[in-house]
């Protein structure tokens, strides 16, 4: 059975404009929150160069594992055929906007991920 995937935080990247000499108390203050540095990591496209001619087949593999599905589970809450779902995973079809809303909706994520 496959084991749900941890959710893992939305990336996003702010930039202030401010004294100097406040620039490591600002650094503390968004780390006692919950975020971390850029330091602290590389972007995911970095670690991963080899997902990145078939970024939206990844994610969209990605995300029925987070949801725990098979895709023959997947085939069948949308129905999109099975084999269209492994040739939309390994790169070797296009997702297209309609079939990216019917995947985001039965995998409860944003349909533009995919497009």
């Amino acid at each position: 059975m496959l084991e749900r995937m941890k959710k893992h935080p939305t990336e996003i990247t702010l930039t202030f404009i401010g004294p100097d000499d406040m620039k490591q108390r600002a650094i503390e203050l968004m780390q006692s929150i919950g975020f971390t540095g850029i330091e602290d990591g590389i972007p995911w496209r970095s670690a991963f160069p080899e997902f990145s001619d078939n970024e939206k087949g990844t994610l969209l593999k990605g995300a029925r594992l987070r949801e725990g599905l098979t895709q023959k589970q997947l085939s069948e809450k949308t129905g999109i055929p099975q084999r269209h779902i492994s040739e939309m995973e390994t790169g070797k079809r296009q997702i297209g906007r309609k079939r990216a809303e019917i995947l985001a909706e039965a995998l409860q994520t944003d349909y533009r991920m995919f497009l």
